[in-house]
């Protein structure tokens, strides 16, 4: 399977400009054989969204998000979704002129800079979906901060996890860097729920904030098969294999004693002490 990490620096606001240039980049993917072309976090809209006047949110129906999946590939595409009365900041699975799955993002950062709970309320689920090419789950940005959502994911059955992200360099001056703790998180996560990582982080300037690239994907040893440059945009293109993820998750099954059970009634009891939410 070959994916293309489309990563890219999206002008805010302008959806018909910005749904141009992921068609070019879809259609540049086709050219070089690609099954999957994964774009970063809210790629269609932009990131700094209280910056806006007016509403820019997509449905997922829009016939204009079905035409990006008829070139040959397959499609994740980022963009802040319309849901009637609420907004989410969702990541759509495209493939053959159809939506295969909608991951509307569940950890929204509420911290710093980020203000995402003022322009999008989070998501409810958290789903594996089957494709063409093999069972996969999106985690958008902070969700892959969440130790329990790749296990989930795993535990469902995907093979691949999708990680689109806004990811900006050094917020203050203090020592966090989120270059150095996405490239730890990744590797742990692929090692410990043995499965491929795709990361696709955007670059570019908005509203004050840089955002660094550095897309990549990592196998189910925890190594980085393929990297992105940092700053620039890129189309970087890298095969991967799935069956390793059979191969490793029979080599050191620690996936299969997951004690479902026993994790319920740990949840429960703690839901029961410290309330539903």
């Amino acid at each position: 399977m070959r994916v293309a990490l489309a990563q890219t620096d999206c002008r805010l606001g302008d959806v018909d400009g910005n749904l141009t240039s992921t068609e070019q980049l879809i259609k540049e993917s086709a050219a070089q054989d690609a099954d999957l072309v994964v774009f970063p976090e809210l790629s269609l809209t932009g990131y700094a969204l209280g910056q806006l006047a007016e509403d820019i949110s997509l449905w997922p129906d829009d016939p204009r998000l079905a035409e990006l999946a008829k070139h040959g590939p397959d499609v994740v595409i980022g963009l802040l979704e319309d849901g009637r009365i609420r907004r989410h900041n969702s990541a759509l699975y495209l493939s053959d002129g159809e939506m295969v799955h909608n991951h509307r993002k569940l950890y929204l950062p509420n911290y710093l800079i980020w203000e995402e709970r003022k322009h999008a309320s989070p998501g409810q689920t958290m789903r594996a979906f089957d494709t063409r090419h093999g069972r996969f789950a999106t985690l958008i940005c902070n969700d892959a901060w969440q130790p329990m959502l790749p296990w989930l994911a795993a535990q469902d059955g995907a093979e691949v996890l999708v990680v689109p992200t806004n990811s900006a360099a050094k917020l203050t001056g203090g020592s966090f860097d989120p270059a150095e703790y996405w490239h730890d998180l990744l590797v742990f996560t692929a090692r410990m729920q043995q499965c491929w990582v795709i990361f696709v982080n955007r670059v570019g300037d908005e509203a004050g904030v840089r955002f660094w690239g550095g897309s990549r994907v990592i196998d189910p040893w925890g190594s980085v098969v393929a990297t992105a440059p940092t700053w620039e945009e890129s189309l970087t293109l890298v095969d991967i294999d799935l069956t390793a993820v059979r191969r490793r998750r029979r080599e050191i099954p620690l996936l299969a004693d997951a004690r479902l059970g026993l994790l319920r009634r740990e949840l429960e009891r703690l839901i029961n002490e410290s309330g539903p939410d």
